[in-house]
């Protein structure tokens, strides 16, 4: 029964997303704003998490793009620095970790699990990092697909289950194996494929990155 342990985050039964528990991880990252070497206002825009997103997107001219969980904001600097004719909006559970976004950046302060737009408002979504956080994944997921466009793109960046163990992490969060989350984003779009992921070009992937690509 392994597979299931890493299937379900190591084998801890997932907590639902409580007021109390929303405060608790609002609260976490809060906190996190101040650390800037572990939670950086900015990426190197050659690693390939970047670089695959500018590339599955493309031409970002007149288009609206969400980053889900955006955290400082650095994801979106990348964009919007390669597609200043974008509109980007970033949104974070953290008030204080919006702070640190870009002026430029359309920033709202919400639950990955309660987006508040209307649906498909959005020609791009995507989440690097941040659906781990989410708590009630398959919600979130549904909320990601639902305001973006009918042809629309999404993608998600995260950590792969069968890796689970590496780092410490915080009793909420969650990672994922490879066909769990095609199967969350099959419900709502398309088409839907995954590929391991390396940080840089000339390094294999060792399997701890995963990123889903989906078109609705």
């Amino acid at each position: 029964m392994k597979w299931l342990e890493r299937l379900r985050g190591g084998g801890a039964k997932p907590e639902p997303l409580t007021p109390e528990l929303r405060k608790e991880i609002r609260r976490s990252f809060d906190e996190a704003s101040r650390d800037e070497e572990h939670f950086p206002s900015t990426i190197d825009p050659r690693i390939l998490h970047v670089q695959v997103l500018l590339k599955y997107f493309g031409d970002l001219t007149d288009k609206h793009v969400l980053d889900v969980g955006c955290g400082k904001g650095r994801f979106a600097r990348v964009l919007l620095e390669r597609n200043p004719g974008a509109i980007v909006y970033g949104l974070d559970i953290s008030e204080e970790m919006l702070v640190c976004a870009p002026a430029s950046v359309r920033t709202v302060s919400a639950s990955m699990t309660e987006l508040p737009f209307a649906a498909s408002t959005f020609d791009f979504a995507y989440a690097t990092e941040s659906l781990e956080h989410a708590v009630e994944i398959d919600r979130a997921v549904a909320e990601m697909c639902r305001v973006v466009k009918p042809g629309g793109r999404l993608a998600i960046i995260d950590k792969n289950v069968e890796h689970w163990g590496r780092f410490d992490t915080p009793k909420w969060e969650r990672w994922f194996g490879r066909a769990e989350l095609e199967t969350m984003l099959g419900k709502h779009c398309r088409s839907v494929r995954s590929e391991y992921l390396s940080y840089w070009e000339d390094v294999a992937p060792d399997g701890l990155f995963l990123i889903w690509y989906a078109q609705k």
